[in-house]
Parts: structure tokens; sequence; C-alpha cells
């Protein structure tokens, strides 16, 4: 194996471990590799012999095989993150990835939930149940904090402060940040912590983290994605709904009770403000439908 395609091996582990979804994995595992496979045809199989000229040679054979350019900027940023991860190991000063412009693409905004989609979604799995508790607790913790799915398959017990109502997450480049919870997310946790997870536990796991599968082990990406979508089902919601979703949700929601957009940067954990912006256009959007529903003159 050579050096790159090692080095590709121990990234996709990092991200493993960091608890990426399977099909991320499998998605950088196989487009970045595209890329290397292109750098090995052409006798690169070393950091220090990746060059720009290269990389932006296989860019070009992508476009003139007609890749779309949302395809290109994912393989594009895919790469900026591995190098990223090359500068971390400290294999390679200068993440040259970096360098390389991605395709403007027009930006979706994305999907949300109304308030009283977000409460049936809430009610959904039964409080009976020690899954149900669990499910229950995750659902409102999702929606509380707006952490990622992946953060949240992460969480130990130790990262849980119910007394201040919050939780310490490790985000992406492994970042630390503090999420915050309220008043029902913390009651449903409590419930779980007392009726749900003592039943999930296993003598066989004995795992620290927070959130338990029916075996005792750490729930899957995949797994509380999965939960879900049975449970917006269940509710009554006919769209796709995930766990990003309700991240969008959250942020949503937020503005539109009059929370301060660098607040909400600060609570999802993102570096850039612009990165948090849109955000702002779903909440004009949600402004202008009660606008023109609610002022005589916009009826007219």
């Amino acid at each position: 194996m050579d050096e790159l395609r090692l080095w590709l091996k121990r990234y996709l582990h990092t991200l493993r471990a960091n608890h990426a979804s399977p099909y991320t994995i499998k998605n950088y595992g196989s487009e970045i590799g595209q890329c290397l496979d292109y750098c090995a045809e052409r006798g690169v199989e070393s950091v220090e012999k990746l060059n720009l000229e290269l990389v932006r040679g296989y860019l070009a054979e992508l476009k003139a095989a007609g890749y779309a350019q949302a395809s290109i900027a994912r393989r594009i940023f895919e790469l900026r993150a591995f190098g990223d991860f090359l500068q971390r190991q400290g294999v390679w000063h200068n993440n040259l990835f970096r360098r390389i412009d991605a395709p403007r693409l027009p930006r979706r905004l994305p999907r949300v939930l109304t308030i009283e989609e977000m409460q049936r979604l809430l009610a959904a799995p039964p409080g009976d149940t020690p899954q149900g508790l669990r499910d229950r607790a995750i659902l409102e913790t999702l929606y509380a904090s707006g952490i990622r799915v992946s953060e949240l398959v992460g969480l130990d017990l130790d990262d849980l402060d119910l007394q201040r109502g919050q939780l310490r997450v490790l985000g992406k480049g492994d970042k630390e940040r503090l999420a915050l919870l309220g008043r029902p997310a913390i009651a449903a946790i409590r419930r779980y912590l007392v009726r749900g997870r003592p039943a999930l536990r296993s003598e066989k796991h004995r795992t620290t983290a927070l959130f338990l599968n029916r075996l005792g082990g750490r729930l899957s990406v995949r797994s509380v994605s999965e939960m879900v979508r049975r449970s917006a089902k269940q509710a009554g919601i006919e769209r796709r709904v995930t766990p990003h979703l309700l991240r969008h949700t959250f942020a949503t929601h937020l503005l539109d009770g009059g929370a301060d957009l660098r607040a909400v940067q600060t609570l999802l954990g993102h570096e850039s403000i612009a990165t948090t912006q849109i955000y702002t256009h779903i909440s004009l959007r949600h402004a202008r439908r009660v606008y023109n529903r609610a002022h005589p003159k916009a009826q007219e």
C-alpha cells in the first residue's frame, strides 16, 4: 500500500472513531481514493510529491467527464478535510487543497419543521418503555441543543451537566463547545437515566455512552437517523425528517423567537457567521408569511 493510501486509511479510521456516519466514511473513502488513484497513475504516491497542478488536472478530468458542479465541489471539500488531517499529523506543512476554489453553487434553503410538527414528533415515542424513554430524550436533546447527530452519539455520561442544563460536545475538527438544554430536555434525560438507561445497560459492554442501544452499547448515527424517521412517520409528518433537519429547525425557531445571530452561531458551533446567516433567510420567509396573513394591506 502506497503512503497516500495508508494515510487515507488512517483518516477513515479517525472519522470512524469520531462517530461519522457509515455513509460519510464510504463516500470519503471512495471519492478521495479516486483522486489518489489518479495521482498513483502519474507516479505520485507520497504526500511530499502532491502538487496543485496534479490536483487541478484531476478536477479538470472530472469536469470533462461530465460530473456535476455539486459533485466536484463535494470532492474538493473532502480533499480539504483530508489535507487538514495530514497537517494535524505533521506530515504536510501546507494544505494545498485549501488553495483550490470550489465551484459556486446556488444555496438552497434548508427545510424546517413547524412548532406544531415538532411537538408531535417529540411526543411520538412511547413514554413507558426503556427505548421509548431513550428516544424521547434523544429527540428533546437534538431539538433543545441543535447538536449534530455525530456529536449526540459521541456523548458520554461525564459530558452531561443537568444542574447547569448543558452538554460538553466534541464537534468538527475535535473542537469542544458547550450546548444548552431547556427544561423539557432536562426532564426527558432525567427520566431516561432513572428508568431507561439502567434497563438497557449491559455488563458485557460497560460503556460510558449516554445513549445506549438495545444491546447496551453505544448508539450509532444510523440507528438515531432511523429512529427519527420512524418517529416522524408515527407523528403523521409526511416529509422526510432527519437529525440534521432538527438542527435546522432549532436554529430557525431560535431566530424566529428573536435570538441574536451570533448566539445561534456559537450554539451551532459554526466557525464562520456566514454559515449561520442562511437561517436569517428562512426567518425572513417566515416573517413574510406572517405579514401576508396578518397585515390588512397585504391581504388586499
